[in-house]
């Protein structure tokens, strides 16, 4: 890393025109030109992927016009246009709605909050992941911070309430507290999300100083982390099945879920369970049995990389 990286303002806003530009790169270049029936010529390409003319002739809109999208011009772009060039670059769901993002802002669904007001957490739904005996269950907000979770969560990932804050946050445990890195059994994989999460919430507020100010010290603190914020990968969370290394109970298999919440949609509740009469199902229940006691025992602040 240059000294200019080091030292550039860590909450300087995210450029959102920059952002749309590298996005439509990077999307464009991964499409090799046979597999969207165009003749390839090899080592004649300077550039990996498709031309910019390519694209504009399968998206049916001027190179001009195209040019000046990936040049990060998008205010006056219309929804057909940006559909018809989703489908050239045989986007996702999710890398389509990141795209609409990065050109045409959107008003997201927030009842109750104004402006930057901290995202907060209804009491029932506390009380809710509380009755929740043997389920992990935790709740994420913009920036992947984690705005709640029951005991069982706080006994399979640590004792959340004894940590800072800003710890409480996928990011930075994903890339910089070395116990949590040691649960997952394919880190790459759940530092790779987390990156792909985070990017879908900087398409939607590129203007947010204190994402800023994450993407920022993450980027200083992980090589890793600079890798995959350059890729550009978009993905929202979903379902899965997770394996984990837990040093007090060995191995996990856990299947999880996340379900987004009504009346915030930056909101995401995310549950743990094990299938039923599996050896990860008596592991997760003597773990949660022993509750914060267990959790408490180990160490979780994250690491100080300078």
């Amino acid at each position: 890393m240059n000294d200019q990286e080091r030292t550039a303002p860590a909450d300087t806003p995210l450029d959102r025109r920059a952002e749309l530009s590298e996005f439509l790169r990077t999307r464009r270049a991964r499409i090799k030109p046979s597999e969207v029936g165009l003749p390839d010529y090899g080592s004649r390409r300077r550039v990996p992927g498709l031309r910019r003319e390519e694209l504009s002739q399968l998206a049916g809109v001027s190179v001009a016009y195209y040019t000046r999208l990936e040049q990060g011009n998008g205010a006056n772009v219309s929804t057909e246009v940006l559909d018809a060039i989703a489908r050239a670059l045989r986007l996702t769901d999710a890398e389509h709605a990141h795209l609409t993002d990065l050109a045409k802002p959107r008003q997201l669904k927030r009842k109750g909050r104004r402006g930057g007001a901290r995202q907060q957490v209804r009491p029932a739904l506390q009380q809710l992941m509380d009755t929740m005996d043997g389920v992990p269950a935790y709740v994420v907000g913009r920036r992947t911070d984690i705005l709640a979770w029951n005991r069982g969560s706080a006994a399979l990932f640590g004792d959340f309430a004894s940590w800072k804050p800003e710890d409480r946050n996928w990011s930075r445990m994903a890339f910089l507290n070395p116990q949590v890195r040691a649960l997952f059994a394919n880190i790459e994989q759940k530092a790779a999300d987390v990156v792909s999460y985070l990017r879908m919430d900087a398409g939607r507020h590129p203007d947010d100083p204190e994402l800023s100010t994450l993407v920022g010290e993450l980027s200083v603190k992980s090589e890793e982390f600079r890798r995959l914020w350059a890729a550009h990968e978009v993905r929202e969370k979903s379902h899965g099945v997770k394996v984990l290394q837990h040093p007090l109970v060995g191995e996990l298999t856990l299947s999880y879920e996340t379900l987004f919440l009504a009346d915030d949609e930056e909101m995401c509740l995310t549950t743990y369970h094990a299938e039923p009469g599996s050896p990860s199902a008596e592991a997760l229940r003597l773990l949660v049995s022993w509750g914060t006691d267990a959790a408490a025992e180990r160490t979780s602040p994250v690491a100080d990389q300078g």
